[in-house]
């Protein structure tokens, strides 16, 4: 065995070396595709979507861009009265028609039952847009009851894989596409958010796989999203004890300063990035350089997030991203009263 490795190690290093010379020329190619596929995206006029979470933030946003490509639509998420409303807007935006569902993705019957129910009713699927999802904030040892921040896994991940699984054998038939909705926190790990990050880069590696299963009888797009402008970014957070909650001072430690992309901004790069069948997307696209941070520099980017956000003192009121941000803010009275 150890003679076995050491081949292994002069062989996987000798090709990975050559394999260097020719990074132009792949580089080369993936831009000519990358251009076909700009030229020649999908039309969406008259397909069938299906998003989960679609009554607020990024789904709901998702749902006005797709309406005004023609597209028809199944709007998934709890809240009634607020999918109701997002789905009298996509009919007057441009959609021929607008169903809402009501459904939890944690509940494998209920994904069952919505995707059947969008099937049922269009005769077809041809793309699923996985976004529905939760952030949990809370240290990993202040948890009294660990089992509160089960909704991570639940929502983020297990709703995802159960939408998909219901829908697989619906997508192959009419070509279709996953488009699902991760995060840069798949990579990115900021304190408080172990079971968010934990659910995100979940999402990330299922769907990688599963992209090599299907291989060209479902189309995946993997998104990863920085901080974009929804209720999360706003503060709605799951506390430690299991209740969604708006707690601006937490959201102010967490954000701070980082910019916060437009929601409309990011659903109308995911819609673009659908039809053109990318693998990935990272909005904002600057978002992508922390993934050399986290591969050549993971002691820098681990450090800095725990000093910024943790911080020297025991309240997280003390957190320098805290204190940066107030003093921010008490310029800008100053400035602009």
């Amino acid at each position: 065995m150890d003679l076995a490795d050491k081949l292994m190690n002069v062989i996987v290093i000798t090709i990975s070396l050559l394999a260097l010379f020719f990074l132009h020329q792949y580089r080369f190619l993936n831009s000519l595709i990358s251009t076909a596929r700009t030229l020649f995206k999908e039309n969406l006029t008259g397909k069938v979507v299906l998003i989960t979470g679609a009554s607020s933030g990024i789904g709901e946003h998702l749902a006005y861009e797709y309406a005004r490509k023609g597209a028809r639509l199944a709007l998934v998420a709890r809240r009634k009265q607020r999918l109701q409303e997002v789905a009298d807007v996509c009919e007057i935006i441009g959609s021929p028609e607008t169903v809402y569902i009501l459904g939890d993705v944690s509940d494998i019957d209920d994904c069952k039952r919505f995707i059947d129910a969008t099937v049922n009713h269009f005769g077809q699927l041809d793309h699923l847009v996985a976004n529905a999802g939760v952030a949990p904030v809370c240290l990993f040892e202040d948890y009294d009851d660990i089992t509160k921040a089960s909704p991570a896994m639940d929502i983020n991940f297990w709703g995802s894989v159960y939408s998909s699984y219901f829908a697989q054998k619906h997508l192959k038939k009419s070509k279709g596409k996953i488009i699902v909705i991760s995060s840069c926190a798949g990579w990115v790990f900021a304190p408080r958010t172990a079971f968010y990050n934990a659910s995100k880069a979940a999402l990330i590696s299922f769907y990688e796989t599963l992209r090599i299963e299907f291989g060209t009888r479902i189309g995946i797009t993997i998104v990863t999203p920085g901080f974009i402008d929804t209720e999360m970014t706003e503060g709605k957070f799951l506390s430690k004890e299991g209740r969604l909650e708006v707690d601006r001072e937490m959201r102010d430690v967490q954000v701070s300063l980082m910019p916060v992309e437009s929601v409309e901004k990011c659903a109308k790069a995911i819609v673009e990035s659908a039809r053109r069948g990318d693998r990935y997307l990272t909005v904002p696209s600057w978002m992508e350089t922390t993934i050399l941070w986290k591969v050549f520099c993971p002691e820098i980017m681990d450090g800095w997030n725990r000093f910024m956000i943790l911080g020297p003192g025991s309240s997280y009121r003390d957190s320098p991203s805290k204190k940066i941000l107030d003093v921010v803010n008490d310029i800008k009275q100053l400035l602009l009263p």
